[in-house]
């Protein structure tokens, strides 16, 4: 069984959303595709790729992290293995939990931490 199927989106924590943003995206040439700010600590650009693939979210939404970190979203076909191998394997894995885009949504998923410390997140496609 293969534990990860694909990166789906990469997490990364900013400081100066305005600054990030424009590298991202005037100066990299990647397109803003969603934009959301709650407030100055709740704010995320979601950018992508000209040709697609991964997305990558800017955030000022710290949570555990701290700027420059960053934080990996992979896919599997079936999270309840998944999740017992890499248990097996001596990595410390959270419970499987429901819901990672909220209430009704029922993507499963776990989250665990590389050698660094960066958050590793796999959700069930």
């Amino acid at each position: 069984m293969n534990i990860v199927n694909k990166l789906v989106q990469l997490n990364i924590v900013v400081t100066d959303m305005p600054k990030a943003k424009e590298f991202y995206a005037d100066k990299l040439g990647l397109k803003v595709d969603k934009d959301y700010r709650q407030d100055d600590d709740n704010w995320y650009v979601t950018v992508v790729l000209p040709e697609g693939g991964v997305t990558i979210t800017l955030t000022t939404n710290k949570g555990d992290l701290k700027p420059g970190m960053m934080q990996l979203y992979f896919a599997t076909s079936d999270i309840t293995a998944a999740h017992k191998e890499l248990h097996n394997k001596g990595v410390k894995v959270s419970e499987v939990q429901d819901d990672l885009y909220g209430p009704g949504s029922g993507v499963k998923f776990i989250n665990f931490e590389d050698p660094e410390g960066n958050a590793v997140l796999l959700a069930q496609e």
